[in-house]
């Protein structure tokens, strides 16, 4: 059965790239929804079931580390979030996980690392 993915990211050109890595790592059971930030993340999660999100640190109206804390507020148990994200930031990446993301992926990303990352929670 198809899973549900949700990808936040404010940049099209890198939504359409993680959907081709995605496949390239060879799963092809996911089914994707685009969002262009967190304020329409939000409203896709709001509207819609999810089996995992996916979304970038840096976008304008409201950034991934407020929509991660935003969807657990909304949903209790949030479906596994994982940040995509090009700062080697510890900080970020921890700030993050404390707000509830269950991983993470640095640009660039391989299909390698995105089934590694990614693979597990699409299983």
């Amino acid at each position: 059965m198809a899973k549900n993915v949700l990808i936040v990211d404010d940049s099209a050109t890198m939504r359409k790239i993680i959907m081709r890595g995605i496949r390239q790592a060879g799963i092809e059971n996911a089914d994707f929804k685009e969002a262009g930030d967190g304020v329409e993340g939000m409203k896709a999660v709001e509207g819609g079931k999810f089996d995992l999100i996916l979304s970038d640190v840096n976008m304008p109206n409201m950034n991934g580390l407020d929509f991660v804390k935003a969807v657990k507020e909304k949903l209790g148990t949030p479906p596994p979030i994982v940040m995509i994200t090009t700062e080697g930031s510890e900080e970020v990446v921890k700030e993050a996980m404390t707000r509830g993301a269950k991983g993470y992926l640095k640009k660039p990303f391989t299909p390698e690392k995105i089934q590694e990352v990614i693979g597990p929670f699409l299983k």
